[in-house]
């Protein structure tokens, strides 16, 4: 019985001496905040996992309308296509007779011609479209094409003048967008040309996964080689309904290119880009391009089939400039950073003030900084990402601040909490904005944030815990 008895103080003895450890062990309050911060991984982890949810909702949104509307608008045209004969020899055996002779099989090949002047000029009027908390730019544009063609040169593809069948010669033109045309009128050597789609040719349909539509024109009248001894001019009419951008592509000897809008927010990209410096103006802007042959690595001329020239494209984006997702995003990735950060101060505060913090009030610290998240990306749907960081910000600073009062019991070191993870924000603002320069300003910020964290830890006695 008193051995039992001395048993039982022996446990009750070791377990209050390692519950005596737990509450003032350094070494068990580290480990401690070490782990908290791991599971607090798995609500950063939801948080991060809903702001690409919320950003593909957005896609998909703005893919709709897009879709009915009409969707981008990618051009070139028009493209003179004149069939040839093409001659092959076959050798064919008499099964009866055991004799071989040479048969000729005629079949007809297009040869693709581009003009040697290509001027095109283009008035986008976007607005803006809404459903819901999502937008998106929709435009009606106006588009002219002039130029002329010289003579068609056939001897580039080894071909005989007199297997041409200048009689069967059509102008085509290519698009993205059929949709949204309200307007196709195309005049050829003074004479006028309806156009309609042609499906024939599947290979052509699809460029780079954007879907490629032909509109031809019936048999071009009276079309001799004749007519081609003084170039032969052509006009374009074509109005349609597009969204986010409008492109074109160079395919004159020279092309010229004039686009006007009213939106003010346009950026250009492509594979050329505007040569006037005047470009915007205070009612939006006016794009001029000149673009030779020279510029671009492919042909007048194309026998046998037309290559893709998607990647040769240049234009217009309209797209609304909508980044609060990518730097919601940004912004929770620095999460474990904001979390560890924070329940480092608290620890150093717990440590040198000896004040008892337990591991529930550092738990309940750490879901009020991931709150913060799902504050910003809320607020932002419904505004500009400045405002909703700052409101986010605002109230989980506030939050921490009040909730460490009441644990702290004394002012001073809420208030420097306060103040500390003002500027702990602040500086994770700063980085998501300096795309360019965020490694160099990020890995400066946290130098100095642990050279803070040495130099106050200095009065720590390490050995005693």
């Amino acid at each position: 019985m008193q051995d039992s008895q001395n048993t039982n103080n022996l446990h009750n003895r070791n377990t209050n001496k390692f519950g005596h450890w737990l509450k003032t062990s350094i070494t068990a309050r580290l480990a401690m905040v070490g782990f908290l911060t791991l599971i607090l991984l798995i609500p950063l982890f939801f948080i991060q996992n809903l702001i690409n949810e919320r950003s593909r909702r957005q896609e998909s949104v703005v893919k709709e309308i897009n879709d009915k509307w009409g969707n981008e608008v990618l051009l070139y045209g028009p493209v003179l296509k004149i069939p040839y004969k093409v001659f092959t020899q076959k050798t064919v055996t008499n099964k009866e007779t055991n004799e071989s002779y040479t048969e000729t099989i005629e079949n007809i090949n297009y040869a693709y011609f581009f003009p040697s002047e290509l001027d095109i000029a283009s008035t986008v009027n976007p607005e803006k479209k809404e459903r819901g908390i999502f937008k998106t730019a929709v435009y009606d544009s106006k588009i002219t094409l002039n130029g002329n063609f010289k003579n068609p040169d056939f001897s580039l593809g080894e071909i005989n003048p007199k297997h041409v069948l200048w009689d069967k010669a059509k102008l085509m033109v290519k698009t993205s967008n059929l949709k949204g045309v309200t307007t196709a009128k195309l005049q050829f050597n003074n004479n006028l040309y309806e156009l309609a789609s042609n499906y024939s040719d599947k290979k052509e349909q699809r460029y780079n996964s954007l879907a490629m539509h032909t509109l031809e024109t019936k048999n071009l009248k009276k079309l001799t080689e004749d007519v081609f001894k003084n170039n032969v001019n052509f006009s374009f009419n074509f109005n349609v309904k597009g969204s986010e951008q409008i492109r074109f592509i160079p395919i004159g000897k020279e092309t010229k290119a004039n686009i006007n809008s009213n939106w003010k927010d346009a950026n250009f990209f492509g594979e050329f880009l505007p040569y006037n410096d005047n470009k915007f103006t205070s009612d939006g802007f006016n794009a001029k391009w000149n673009i030779l042959d020279l510029n671009r690595p492919f042909s007048q001329q194309h026998f046998g089939y037309l290559p893709d020239l998607k990647e040769f494209a240049f234009g217009v984006n309209f797209m609304i400039p909508v980044d609060e997702y990518t730097k919601s995003e940004r912004s929770a990735k620095y999460g474990f950073l904001v979390i560890g950060l924070t329940f480092l101060l608290f620890f150093l505060i717990q440590t040198l003030s000896k004040i008892g913090i337990h591991p529930f009030q550092y738990l309940m610290i750490g879901l009020a900084l991931t709150m913060f998240y799902t504050l910003l990306v809320s607020i932002s749907e419904h505004s500009n990402f400045l405002k909703a960081y700052l409101i986010a910000g605002t109230s989980v600073i506030a939050l921490i601040t009040l909730y460490s009062k009441s644990i702290l019991k004394t002012w001073k070191f809420p208030v420097f909490i306060g103040l500390s993870l003002t500027a702990l924000y602040t500086f994770i603002y700063i980085i998501i904005q300096l795309e360019s320069y965020a490694l160099v300003v990020g890995s400066i910020g946290l130098f100095i944030i642990l050279a803070l964290v040495m130099f106050v830890s200095r009065k720590i006695d390490w050995n005693n815990g």
